[in-house]
């Protein structure tokens, strides 16, 4: 009773803080950073291990400076996400702008659904905001559930006040049933870590065997629907350029592993270009192959 009491405060102040403007909230962000990386050090352990690990051939000065960089987007990431919940589609719009969307809207009026494919790279969260209001489908998203019920419930209306629909990872056939008939856009960021008895998969991604979810490719076999790789590119804070990427147009045709394959590769090139907007303070690599 008393942690639901706290969880309720602490969404009544995220709801406060959200009211601010941006410029005024990148201010905290500046003290988040300084809080996070020198007084707090949250999972500094761990991200320091996952860029050494990932990038061998860097110098420790190179990991020490990405870290930081990482830790600063990290503190502005947090204050973008809660400013979510008042944000106005007008401010979605200006601040997300997407380039070959066209090749979705091809597969839509012939009445095709199509699978869409991104990684926890930028800031995801606003990136789906607007997805959901450039193009003429449904915009599903599939997503993992968090413990506590009413942040969940916090997140869950932040992220469908502009009509896309969410849906957790257990619950997509029964989604894709729903929505059979109409052409639908279904999104995956499936560069989380599956839990143990679902780690069966890996392969080589960011120079470390990784354990990989395996939903993308099962649907994309079985239905034949395209996937397209939605690239996020952060152009200034608060800012992002998206690209659509052709990544199978032709699913049914490709090997086991294939696409799993295709996707860690896109992910992992966009990581390394500026790796310091990818969630490296996940536990990204608790599990390794028997």
């Amino acid at each position: 009773m008393i942690k639901r009491g706290i969880a309720h405060v602490g969404v009544f102040f995220l709801c406060l803080i959200s009211l601010l403007p941006l410029p005024v909230l990148y201010v905290f962000a500046r003290l988040l950073y300084y809080l996070l990386y020198y007084v707090i050090r949250y999972r500094k352990k761990v991200v320091s291990a996952n860029l050494s690990n990932s990038f061998p051939e860097k110098s420790a000065a190179e990991i020490i400076r990405i870290q930081k960089q990482y830790f600063k987007f990290l503190a502005e990431l947090i204050f973008e996400i809660i400013e979510l919940t008042t944000i106005s589609k007008t401010t979605v719009l200006k601040r997300v702008k997407f380039s070959g969307l066209e090749q979705l809207e091809a597969h839509f009026e012939n009445g095709a659904s199509v699978l869409a494919c991104t990684g926890h790279y930028g800031n995801w969260e606003l990136g789906t905001l607007a997805l959901g209001l450039n193009i003429s489908a449904k915009t599903i998203v599939i997503f993992k559930p968090i413990n506590n019920k009413i942040f969940e419930n916090w997140f869950n209306k932040m992220r469908t006040r502009f009509g896309n629909v969410f849906v957790a990872m257990r619950q997509t056939l029964r989604c894709m049933a729903t929505y059979k008939n109409e052409p639908s856009l279904l999104c995956f960021a499936s560069d989380q870590s599956p839990v143990r008895e679902e780690s069966k998969y890996f392969l080589n991604f960011l120079n470390q065997p990784t354990a990989a979810l395996l939903g993308v490719e099962k649907i994309a076999k079985s239905t034949n629907r395209p996937i397209y790789y939605f690239k996020v590119t952060p152009v200034k804070m608060g800012y992002y350029n998206v690209e659509v990427l052709p990544m199978c147009l032709n699913p049914a045709s490709t090997v086991d592993g294939e696409i799993t394959n295709l996707h860690f590769r896109f992910l992992e090139d966009i990581i390394k270009e500026k790796p310091q907007y990818w969630l490296w303070s996940h536990k990204r690599w608790k599990f390794k192959p028997e």
